[in-house]
């Protein structure tokens, strides 16, 4: 299990390099503080919970991550080097970030499943689409499906399968199963659960006791700084 505070790896006695690391995060927003001193080491293939009060500034840490904003003050890096000197679209192909809301656009699913091989210059891979598709127990004709038609589980799992299509580095999700029913989270679920199976590393945001209960460390944020830390055995 890799622990997203540890420096030392504690069976080898060797320093761990961090796939990303916040040293001393602040933000605000005019005289408002919203984040107060952010420490955060995060290990590649961690499966960290940030969790805490509404408003105590978790989808703030999300999108510092994901470079959405930038802090007001303090460091970040990813993969060893100042997260921000990287050209902001190489970055956010790598750290992605998913919404609660899930926003799509043009008019059908394929528009949004051929998005990342168009921005990349790459010929449409219809195998890999299917294969996504199927993951979230939808069929390959929903390509043709106009997006208004959807309902919201399906969107969320539209809009996941878009970020996965090039597989990221760090998948970073919002409460990205609020709202959904039972069977759609449990969709969600395998779809991360089988991104963490090929070496991803994911950063949650939920207020999802049954997901806390099953995240193996958990980074608790109350009031803009971090409260606590609490490892999952």
């Amino acid at each position: 299990m890799f622990y997203a505070y540890f420096i030392i790896n504690e069976e080898s006695g060797e320093t761990m390099t961090a796939l990303l690391t916040m040293t001393d995060i602040d933000y605000r927003v005019g005289e408002r503080q919203i984040l107060t001193k952010i420490n955060l080491r995060l290990e590649k293939e961690s499966n960290l919970m940030v969790v805490g009060p509404s408003g105590s500034g978790k989808s703030t840490i999300l999108q510092i991550m994901a470079r959405m904003i930038s802090p007001s003050a303090g460091q970040m890096t990813f993969d060893g080097h100042d997260a921000f000197t990287y050209d902001p679209m190489v970055y956010r192909r790598r750290v992605s970030y998913c919404f609660q809301q899930p926003t799509l656009f043009g008019k059908t699913v394929a528009d949004n499943l051929n998005f990342p091989f168009e921005i990349r210059n790459q010929e449409i891979d219809k195998g890999r689409q299917h294969e996504l598709l199927d993951q979230v127990n939808l069929s390959p004709d929903y390509l043709n499906h106009d997006i208004t038609g959807l309902s919201g589980g399906e969107r969320q799992r539209v809009a996941l399968i878009r970020n996965l299509i090039f597989v990221p580095d760090i998948l970073l999700l919002d409460e990205v199963t609020t709202g959904l029913d039972t069977d759609n989270k449990g969709i969600v679920h395998g779809l991360v659960d089988h991104y963490r199976d090929r070496g991803g590393t994911v950063v949650w945001i939920t207020h999802d006791e049954s997901e806390i209960a099953a995240a193996d460390d958990l980074y608790e944020v109350v009031a803009g700084k971090h409260s606590q830390e609490v490892h999952h055995a």
